[in-house]
């Protein structure tokens, strides 16, 4: 793709602009800010890419991989805010997610360890962790807030921290879990998934692009049980002190 192309590109941009000015929608500066950013980070990644696979050094990769937890972790946190210690929950749960997939991929040798397949595919593994932990702690928050005072009332009754915040924990991590799910049943038949994409207009064989989706669509769904279940579990205990009392959602905390 050529650089006029992709200007020309732009069109799909100044349609949603147009749109959105003339419905009165306030998307204007959101939309502005979003293509401004795209551009400038994808093209910031493209050079930093290349250089780690020209490097071709194990610490190149670990290195990228650890920016990408990072700038995923900090996008989660502004959700969890109010729950405490969700930082270190958060980033313990992407690196576990990041180096269970990782080590599975590479110790049963369905993947080699180079740059090319390491960091795009840690790339969408960290991704859906970080799309996944954004939708859990969102219902998450919203069922606590809703269901407060049968929390407490099921304490009162002597029940267990978990046994006051189950139905919440439950009703959270199958909300972030459906999505994915939902997803994987119509696939092939409405959309071609972004790999299988991406490797047939690069030329690829179609049947090798669908192994290849395949190996990520089941990364996903270990990514959305494995995630949520996880943030959940390490979650709900910083809501109950020493005591068991439910101390709740405190805006102050991180």
């Amino acid at each position: 793709m050529s650089i006029t192309s992709l200007l020309l590109s732009l069109v799909f941009v100044i349609i949603p602009l147009i749109l959105t000015a003339y419905l009165k929608l306030g998307l204007t500066k959101d939309i502005l800010i979003a293509t401004i950013r795209s551009i400038i980070q994808l093209i910031a990644v493209g050079y930093i890419l290349t250089f780690v696979f020209e490097g071709d050094n194990a610490i190149y990769i670990v290195l990228m991989i650890l920016l990408m937890i990072g700038a995923a972790s900090q996008n989660i946190v502004k959700k969890g805010k109010g729950i405490p210690h969700i930082t270190w929950i958060i980033i313990l749960a992407l690196v576990v997610v990041e180096a269970f997939s990782m080590t599975m991929l590479i110790v049963f040798n369905i993947i080699p360890f180079t740059p090319q397949y390491v960091i795009p595919i840690s790339g969408m593994i960290i991704g859906n962790t970080m799309v996944l932990s954004l939708l859990f702690l969102n219902k998450f928050k919203a069922e606590i807030s809703q269901n407060d005072e049968v929390i407490e009332l099921i304490l009162s009754f002597g029940g267990t921290p978990e046994d006051a915040i189950k139905t919440s924990l439950k009703s959270a991590i199958k909300t972030s879990m459906i999505p994915t799910i939902e997803a994987q049943k119509t696939m092939g038949l409405v959309q071609l998934p972004g790999m299988m994409s991406g490797l047939i207009i690069g030329g690829g064989d179609p049947l090798e692009a669908v192994m290849y989706q395949l190996l990520i669509l089941f990364l996903i769904l270990n990514t959305a049980a494995v995630a949520s279940v996880l943030v959940g579990y390490l979650s709900y205990r910083n809501l109950f002190n020493e005591r068991m009392q439910f101390m709740g959602i405190r805006e102050d905390v991180k």
